[in-house]
């Protein structure tokens, strides 16, 4: 028989950390509990756990410090880690995964909601240590979810200039999946699991096959980077690819009945810090890609403003991409964090030839 995986509890709330260390129990999860971060980091030290749940807000050492100490070690940084936070949920979502956290959850968090992600992150860590284990299907993983372009230039070179962070002009698309959470008070936590990585395979292969680089995973949703030699271009291809992406979804949805998922996404063209890192631990090497800056941060914030069904752009993407798509002028709006309202637009249709 298995055994059972253990979740490490970060909170300095007493009754918040009772409250979960027996809803985990009874799923039949072994838990450990750290009141503050720094005890946190010495239970980690001391023995590794499958998943952290990790506050925020802590005396001596904020959540925050201690994921991106657990996420710059090699040893520590596969560890998924859930971050449970009463802040504002967008810039503390953020925050959280530009740090390295595989899951935001806002307080207070819904039992079943809280089951299903740690279900997702913990079936996912199974998945990546079996594949990272046996040499044969490392390649197989790698070919869906590493960047082509790093595939490339770590066969060739793993030391290769190509591989360090450099300025580059790029299109990036930030893919949410709506009513999750409705869902997952509804829906079996297995079949919800099953379900979203049916949608997930669907949409990979819509990114992939343009050649297009997923930068990472963050619960329900996703970051993806296109590049080109000429900038309109990869701001063309992702306004083909969210298109798309929303009709896939619309597929799915009417499969799957009123158990579908909707999805909302933003896109935002420019200049980005683009680059690869590999990532070592004792479970094997990981090649992360990055795409940080303005770009980034103002794709995900259109990804949040739009509603389910809606793919929203940005200024420079509309300018890049106007006379090949039917846009929407939504207005201009304050987005938070950025000092003058951005122009908004709604991705409608393909541009029909007169």
């Amino acid at each position: 028989m298995a055994t059972p995986a253990k979740i490490l509890i970060v909170d300095d709330d007493r009754l918040v950390a009772d409250y979960l260390e027996q809803e985990l129990e009874d799923y039949g999860y072994r838990t450990e509990r750290a009141g503050d971060g720094v005890e946190a980091l010495e239970k980690v030290a001391s023995g590794a756990p499958d998943l952290i749940l990790l506050d925020v807000m802590m005396p001596l050492m904020d959540g925050f410090t201690v994921c991106r100490v657990l996420k710059g070690n090699e040893e520590t940084r596969l560890i998924p880690i859930i971050v449970m936070t009463a802040l504002d949920g967008v810039e503390d979502r953020i925050k959280a995964v530009e740090l390295g956290a595989d899951d935001v959850l806002v307080k207070p968090v819904n039992q079943r909601h809280l089951i299903a992600r740690i279900q997702t992150a913990l079936r996912l860590k199974a998945t990546m240590d079996t594949k990272l284990q046996e040499s044969v299907r490392i390649r197989e993983h790698l070919a869906k979810f590493v960047p082509e372009r790093v595939r490339h230039l770590v066969t060739a070179n793993p030391s290769s200039p190509g591989l360090r962070m450099r300025d580059q002009d790029v299109t990036v698309l930030i893919l949410d999946v709506s009513g999750y959470t409705r869902l997952s008070e509804t829906l079996p936590p297995a079949y919800l699991n099953e379900l979203l990585e049916r949608y997930f395979s669907r949409f990979l292969d819509c990114i992939l096959s343009v050649g297009a680089d997923i930068m990472d995973f963050a619960g329900d949703g996703f970051l993806a980077v296109f590049r080109d030699a000429d900038p309109r271009a990869h701001a063309v291809k992702a306004g083909h690819i969210a298109l798309l992406l929303q009709s896939t979804a619309k597929e799915l949805a009417g499969t799957h009945g009123p158990s579908g998922l909707g999805i909302h996404l933003g896109i935002s063209s420019g200049q980005a810090l683009v680059g690869s890192s590999r990532l070592e631990s004792a479970h094997g090497t990981r090649w992360i890609f990055r795409a940080s800056g303005m770009v980034s941060n103002l794709a995900a914030r259109l990804a949040a403003l739009a509603e389910e069904g809606q793919t929203l752009i940005g200024p420079e993407t509309a300018r890049r991409i106007g006379n090949r798509f039917v846009l929407e002028d939504v207005g201009p709006r304050r987005l938070k964090n950025i000092a003058e309202p951005v122009a908004v637009y709604r991705l409608v249709d393909v541009a029909r030839s007169p």
